[in-house]
């Protein structure tokens, strides 16, 4: 076991004993919201705290883990988050985990290909020659494409690379 700023990698690549420390801490936050919530603070500023602590940690360096996570993982961070609209604690029109997390991808994978200096910009595959000399279509991206395994289905970059194809 290994942890990696914040993130715990198990030997097996699960996610799930990172996923029970951040539910655990994210209960946490959740009992402070309550006590908020009983000293007056009002709905709009319990939903603020919670999407600023509670989501930023939930979906905290997802990119790196997501593609780890199992359905029962999920269905244990969407559980959590079902429980606090219920209570009122967060927007009831708060996205499931795993668009929060798509949405969390695109965004980082957006400013990779934006900005050749990004740090991770060397992870991406070389250009594809034909799409330097012709723009028929709008495309996505314009690296060559090849796929190096179902290992690396759950890499972030290749992921990415795969997500609009069709």
């Amino acid at each position: 076991m290994l942890k990696v700023l914040g993130v715990t990698v198990t030997n097996t690549l699960s996610a799930s004993e990172y996923i029970h420390e951040v539910i655990k801490s994210c209960v946490q936050t959740q009992n402070a919201l309550r006590v908020l919530r009983v000293h007056g603070l009002s709905d709009s500023g319990l939903h603020t705290v919670f999407r600023s602590v509670a989501v930023t940690k939930i979906t905290y360096a997802c990119s790196s883990w997501s593609g780890f996570v199992n359905k029962r993982d999920e269905q244990r961070i969407d559980t959590f988050l079902q429980r606090n609209k219920k209570c009122g604690l967060c927007q009831p029109d708060l996205p499931p985990f795993q668009e929060l997390c798509e949405a969390r991808e695109e965004q980082l994978f957006d400013k990779i290909l934006l900005n050749k200096q990004h740090l991770l910009c060397y992870l991406l595959p070389p250009p594809f020659a034909a799409s330097q000399s012709y723009n028929l279509w709008r495309k996505l991206c314009s690296q060559l494409l090849h796929h190096p395994g179902h290992f690396m289905d759950s890499n972030f970059m290749i992921h990415m690379l795969y997500k609009n194809i069709y």
